[in-house]
């Protein structure tokens, strides 16, 4: 599978991520919002009339975005540039391994863990399938303030999230997730 992927507007000022499957990396008839910096860099400053898309994700660039629209992005961005990722890439390894271990304690066959057990083939996350009431057992933690991803028909993910839960905030998860089983 080929795909593209690319840092739009690339550099210190980059906005955001896009992903185009090989399938529509040169469909020029896709319906798209079109943009300045999306136009074939040969003839961009022609200014013609068509829209000329660049191949891959760089053709699906827009322009320039709204100025207020960038300021609480530009404030996140510093926040994950001070991180850095390979820290918050190493703190949720060991979050979820963490996870892991916990919920393994607290053995059931109400529920399994789907996630793959090495950590390198897992992201920030794990899969939990449960066997009856699930999605009821996933309400009830929205309740307590626990923000899970239910996935029809069985599954339950969680996602530790590295830049801003810590262990303590795993421990009391498992507590309550244990709980509500």
């Amino acid at each position: 599978m080929w795909c593209s992927y690319k840092y739009l507007n690339g550099g210190p000022g980059c906005v955001g991520g896009c992903f185009v499957h090989q399938r529509h990396a040169d469909a020029r008839n896709l319906p798209r919002f079109t943009g300045w910096w999306g136009h074939d860099e040969q003839t961009r400053f022609q200014m013609g009339p068509d829209f000329h898309p660049m191949a891959g994700a760089e053709g699906w660039q827009l322009s320039n975005p709204p100025i207020f629209a960038l300021a609480p992005l530009r404030a996140a961005m510093e926040i994950f540039s001070e991180a850095g990722m390979e820290s918050l890439r190493t703190k949720s390894l060991f979050l979820t391994s963490y996870m892991e271990f916990l919920l393994s304690q607290h053995a059931s066959p109400k529920f399994s863990i789907i996630t793959p057990r090495e950590p390198e083939r897992r992201g920030a996350q794990i899969s939990i399938r449960l066997a009856n009431g699930g999605r009821r057992l996933c309400d009830r933690l929205a309740d307590q303030g626990v923000i899970g991803d239910w996935r029809e028909p069985d599954t339950y993910r969680v996602a530790a999230v590295p830049l801003y839960n810590s262990f303590e905030d795993v421990y009391h998860f498992v507590q309550r997730f244990s709980a509500a089983l």
